[in-house]
């Protein structure tokens, strides 16, 4: 007969930086799901039996964007700026075995609830930094290994002409119920677009109010720095109802080498597999298309935005 592992206790913890309250808990519909609230509000979701299970809608739109770095399988090295359940470093575990990836969480408790409450799947290679993910960015080298800035040390300086060494960074920050305003700008997006390899790709989540500013300006930021960076500019993966209405939600903004035509990328395929992937109703937006919605938008005169429950 067999015995599965006892089921995992709720456990809680009080966050330093924001002094909220995160806690583990039961998702109260499935046998072995978990969510993890920050200040009340859910913020992740975790299937221990199958990381491959996704929930939340907009994570599954970034495991969209990361399944386009490799082939199905290969390992890919991956820098998530914010830990949440690490929920993505779980999925990529999963679908790619024995991909190194780096997480960057300003909340120095979190980390230490999740690993502890929920195990990361056998043979996960993850290094966890505590910090201001931009920051610890700033901090790297192009490799992701940390060097004092200006000693041409292990990856050399960023911004030398060569590629970073990131294949994914996924971009889903907050700092209690706020994005922080620093991580929402142009210098940030251009860091981060140098630490990505060849056939690299990045995945920004923004969650926003009705009317959707606070998505125009960060879209406007990131496709600044990919004009800067020589790239063809931002793609959105959305609800298709949010786009229509400029309802409230979580928008994923994806941009990068891996994404240029220049690497081989077939755009119309690209939106195909994306659209197809879901949830639905689902909407994808090349840059082109991005660029003519948030055109249509005002400008946001605030730093930053609540975050948005998890659709």
């Amino acid at each position: 007969m067999t015995h599965r592992a006892p089921r995992p206790a709720a456990r809680s913890a009080r966050l330093a930086h924001s002094d909220l309250l995160a806690r583990i808990r039961p998702d109260g519909y499935s046998e072995h799901g978990f969510a993890l609230d920050v200040g009340g509000i859910e913020q992740s979701h975790v299937d221990l039996e199958d990381p491959r299970v996704i929930r939340h809608e907009y994570l599954r739109r970034i495991a969209h964007v990361v399944d386009t770095a490799a082939e199905p399988g290969s390992p890919v090295r991956v820098l998530h700026l914010g830990a949440g359940a690490l929920t993505l470093a779980r999925y990529v575990q999963a679908t790619r075995p024995g991909s190194p990836q780096v997480v960057v969480e300003i909340e120095r408790e979190l980390p230490d609830l999740v690993t502890s409450a929920l195990p990361l799947p056998r043979g996960t290679d993850l290094e966890v930094r505590i910090g201001d993910a931009a920051e610890e960015l700033a901090a790297m080298g192009s490799d992701g290994s940390t060097v004092v800035v200006g000693s041409g040390g292990p990856g050399g300086p960023v911004g030398s002409g060569g590629r970073g060494g990131f294949d994914v960074i996924v971009v889903d920050v907050f700092s209690g119920q706020s994005t922080p305003a620093h991580l929402t700008r142009e210098g940030f997006f251009a860091d981060a677009l140098e630490r990505l390899s060849e056939r690299g790709v990045m995945a920004v989540n923004v969650g926003d109010d009705a009317g959707l500013r606070f998505f125009a300006a960060q879209a406007r930021a990131l496709d600044a720095a990919t004009e800067a960076a020589g790239l063809a500019g931002v793609w959105t993966l959305a609800d298709e109802q949010v786009v229509r209405s400029l309802d409230e939600g979580n928008l994923v903004l994806a941009a990068g080498p891996g994404l240029e035509r220049s690497r081989g990328t077939d755009p119309v395929r690209l939106r195909e597999r994306w659209l197809a992937g879901g949830p639905h109703p689902a909407v994808v937006l090349d840059p082109a298309e991005t660029s003519r919605l948030i055109g249509g938008i005002g400008e946001d005169a605030h730093g930053s935005r609540p975050a948005r429950r998890p659709r």
